[in-house]
């Protein structure tokens, strides 16, 4: 059932994704037509057949393409920035064709992917900004001498992308990497091959030399392969915890720098003093985004006694009224899990939680969306990463219990507060153990902001000004202006 306005704008490239005439619920199968991997400024076969890996339909867990692993590429690192600013225009120009394909690529809603998209360009056009100010620090010295810092290049950084945000997290990663001058190779998800392709082709387009972003399809064989190259000086990953952990130290043997962006179970803390129906919508915008596929949601959702009931049933009103169904219809705010095996982990942690909390709806078929109410800290559900659109509440009494029971965790990506009371807002938020935490809000990505985690949630930035720093390298200057004083 595709909208007349997605078909139109979809690229040759899934030109073949067609309404299946058996189930009208279905976003079809695409056929591998095209190479999938980018090298040089083009779309060309694997240099290597070293290995296949299987991409799955959503939801079904059929096999709907095999892929080359890639395990050859070439770079060529140029002087001259790219063109982001021409990046940006295109990316904005053809919104409606890019959302059709994250849409098809994964699952999510059409309405959501155009925000991806959105901070997709965003990112393109920050980082844009700031390439040209990027400067070093001039130290006086005595006796005339002085010394400075440059900024300067790593070289050729890798980008291991999930599935949850293909272009996205594509685009997060390489638009600082190019503004510093680097290259970069990106390895996509296999489950979402499609859209890291089509930001390469908007970077040739836009006028940036052939061979300064890459792709490369594969799978863990393919990861391991480029952590380890000789030739790759960082590497940026953003994925489960024990993927992160190999990553690390695969790339530590390289001595290389890494930037873990990793997986969450982060608290939302809602005070009784809140303004209910922004808390409300808070804790949905929290938890079933991208169908709850999100690593920093805010699963745990702490609310206070004297507002617990009230709370969880407004939580069930608007949980009734989201629209569940085919991701490229208009009024759907959610789409099917990314695949059959994902769903069925998901189903799991269900089936566990039922047996200790009440639970609302949830839902087949590849869709599924529930809340568990009057949930205990020690249940599976509340501890461990679930990853789908699963909300667990839990009530608390006081501001210290709550801070306690939050920070009870080995993640800490993200944390966020729902209060009225603007001094216990920054209070609680700088006791909280989470690099990125949000008071009256939650799950807003502005790409002026850094995105990173503590704890096991991994360490390094995306979006910011400080993301600069783990694009590049610092240089040293020392300039003696007078005689050297030798102790020989």
């Amino acid at each position: 059932m595709f909208l007349r306005a997605g078909r139109a704008a979809l690229s040759p490239l899934v030109r073949s994704l067609q309404p299946s005439p058996v189930a009208a619920m279905s976003t079809g199968t695409f056929v591998v037509s095209q190479p999938l991997n980018y090298r040089g400024g083009a779309r060309v076969e694997p240099a290597d057949a070293s290995g296949t890996e299987k991409a799955f339909e959503p939801a079904t867990g059929r096999v709907i393409a095999t892929f080359t692993s890639a395990f050859k590429y070439g770079v060529k690192l140029h002087g001259a920035l790219p063109n982001l600013l021409e990046g940006c225009r295109i990316i904005r120009d053809r919104e409606d064709e890019i959302a059709a394909v994250e849409c098809i690529n994964n699952g999510k809603s059409i309405f959501e992917a155009r925000l991806d998209i959105d901070t997709s360009w965003q990112c393109l056009e920050y980082y844009a900004g700031l390439a040209a100010s990027m400067a070093g620090e001039h130290i006086q010295l005595p006796g005339g001498s002085f010394g400075y810092t440059r900024r300067e290049p790593l070289g050729v950084c890798v980008g291991i992308g999930a599935w949850n945000y293909p272009f996205q997290i594509a685009s997060w990663k390489s638009a600082p990497a190019l503004a510093c001058g680097n290259a970069m190779v990106f390895k996509p998800s296999p489950f979402t091959p499609v859209s890291a392709l089509l930001l390469a082709e908007i970077y040739t387009e836009a006028g940036v030399p052939p061979g300064l972003f890459n792709v490369v399809q594969g799978g863990a064989a393919t990861g391991q392969f480029l952590c380890q190259h000789h030739d790759v000086a960082k590497v940026s990953f953003t994925g489960s915890v024990p993927t992160g952990m190999k990553i690390m130290e695969m790339s530590a043997k390289g001595i290389k720098p890494v930037t873990l962006e990793l997986g969450g179970k982060s608290p939302l803390i809602i005070f009784s003093d809140c303004d209910m129906n922004n808390a409300v919508k808070g804790a949905l915008m929290a938890n079933f985004l991208t169908q709850g596929q999100v690593c920093c949601n805010g699963t745990r959702v702490f609310v206070q006694k004297e507002i617990l009931d009230k709370f969880t049933e407004e939580v069930v009103k608007q949980t009734q009224r989201i629209k569940i169904g085919d991701p490229l219809l208009e009024d759907t705010r959610m789409g099917p899990l990314i695949n059959r095996p994902h769903l069925e982990r998901v189903l799991g942690f269900v089936k566990v939680a039922k047996d200790g909390a009440h639970c609302g709806p949830s839902y087949s078929g590849g869709f599924i969306l529930m809340f568990a109410a009057n949930c205990r800290d020690d249940m599976t559900c509340v501890k461990e990463e679930i990853f789908g659109p699963v909300m667990s509440i839990l009530s608390f009494d006081t501001e210290a219990e709550v801070l306690e029971r939050a920070n009870d965790t080995t993640f800490g990506l993200a944390a966020g507060v729902f209060t009225r009371d603007i001094q216990r807002a920054h209070r609680v938020v700088a006791e909280l153990q989470a690099g990125t935490c949000f008071i009256n809000n939650y799950n807003v990505s502005p790409v002026e902001l850094p995105f990173g985690g503590y704890k096991k949630s991994g360490f390094g930035r995306e979006n910011g000004r400080v993301t600069i720093e783990y694009y590049s390298q610092l240089k040293t200057v020392c300039v003696e202006m007078g005689d050297v004083e030798s102790a020989f």
